[in-house]
């Protein structure tokens, strides 16, 4: 990648020959290049690392059995969340699949309702009723158990901002597994017919958990995969390109002209959950490669090389992070869990109480029609 330092006030670097988007349905695609300040730079970097550090420390819950059900990592797929961020509205919405954490992160849950909602605590973002795949913040509509049932109803929420005419945008966000059922096609059907405002976005780790794409996908160009959606296939390893691309699909929403597919082609280092127990999948070979692409070195790399920081400074903001993160994870092994007397609540809203019927012990309760 080649740089050069822009001399202005905003004291603004000037990132060239970002990797080329493969463009399908368009005349052009995302400008190769990406205008970045020492302050962007250094928030990508915290934002990217604190989704690292706060990944490795539910893994590290997990196994210590302070989390009991199914959880999915996001790490190695930084870039993708946090590049997405930086280049919408709080205004506009997003909604993902399980493997939700990062965007969790990024909508603006913080660390510690994410760490206890993962273990089931009262100070979770859910209350400790949502677990690892049910969490919720303004305009952000969680992680979605079902695979890719997140995107019809992400086509629902662009609908509704064009009815509203609000000039929001909606991101719904599937991985490569979930690019093969068939609701998706439903949604990309409606969304063009409607000229809806949505990015389809396909976190692409080349994984469908243990299957490699190849063998369950016949078209393995995933940004293709609507002949009549325009799509981009995006370094999703590179923040930048990532913000860059994002931003371009948004211009495209904005402008009328419908929707328009993304493919960030990602992996994630970790396996596919935290139960998993086969990695022999994956040789080290490709392993390596990716390790090599690490998205919070390489960030790094091109901001120190830049001389808009130094690696001190770095290490610095990791040592906050860090202990921001071990906090949260002791609040979130600490906290009180939600009483067995509250477990209907929240069921309901505006409902008459809900009688829990049957001979166990729980035959007692009632729900109140009240929210979160």
């Amino acid at each position: 990648m080649c740089i050069h330092l822009m001399f202005s006030p905003s004291n603004c670097i000037h990132f060239n020959a970002l990797t080329k988007c493969d463009v399908h349905g368009l005349e052009e695609g995302p400008a190769d290049t990406s205008v970045l300040t020492r302050d962007q730079g250094l928030g990508l970097y915290r934002s990217m690392q604190t989704i690292r550090c706060m990944e490795q420390h539910v893994d590290l819950l997990y196994r210590q059995k302070l989390i009991l059900g199914p959880c999915h990592l996001y790490i190695g797929q930084e870039a993708c969340a946090v590049g997405i961020e930086a280049s919408i509205d709080k205004a506009d919405h997003l909604i993902t699949s399980y493997r939700s954490h990062g965007f969790s992160f990024t909508r603006g849950v913080s660390v510690r309702e994410i760490l206890a909602e993962i273990t089931g605590r009262r100070g979770g973002v859910s209350k400790g009723r949502g677990g690892p795949m049910h969490m919720y913040a303004p305009n952000f509509y969680g992680g979605n158990g079902i695979v890719g049932s997140q995107v019809p109803l992400g086509a629902g929420v662009a609908l509704a901002c064009q009815y509203r005419g609000n000039d929001q945008i909606c991101v719904a966000v599937y991985g490569d597994g979930a690019a093969n059922q068939g609701q998706l096609f439903e949604a990309y059907n409606m969304a063009a017919l409607w000229k809806l405002p949505i990015i389809f976005v396909c976190e692409n780790n080349r994984y469908a958990k243990w299957t490699p794409m190849q063998r369950v996908s016949a078209c393995t160009d995933l940004y293709k995969r609507a002949d009549y959606i325009p799509g981009l296939r995006v370094d999703g390893m590179d923040v930048l390109c990532v913000r860059e691309a994002s931003k371009f699909a948004k211009d495209h929403c904005q402008s009328g002209k419908g929707p328009i597919i993304l493919e960030l082609q990602t992996y994630r280092f970790h396996r596919h959950g935290t139960a998993d127990r086969h990695p022999s999948y994956r040789n080290e070979a490709e392993v390596q490669e990716y390790s090599n692409k690490d998205p919070i070195s390489r960030l790094a790399g091109q901001v120190i090389h830049a001389n808009m920081t130094s690696a001190q400074e770095f290490e610095e903001i990791d040592m906050e992070i860090r202990k921001e993160v071990e906090e949260a994870s002791q609040f979130a092994i600490t906290d009180q869990e939600p009483p067995l007397h509250d477990l209907c609540n929240y069921v309901y809203h505006n409902s008459p109480p809900l009688k829990i019927r049957g001979i166990h012990r729980w035959a007692t309760l009632v729900s109140i029609g009240n929210t979160l």
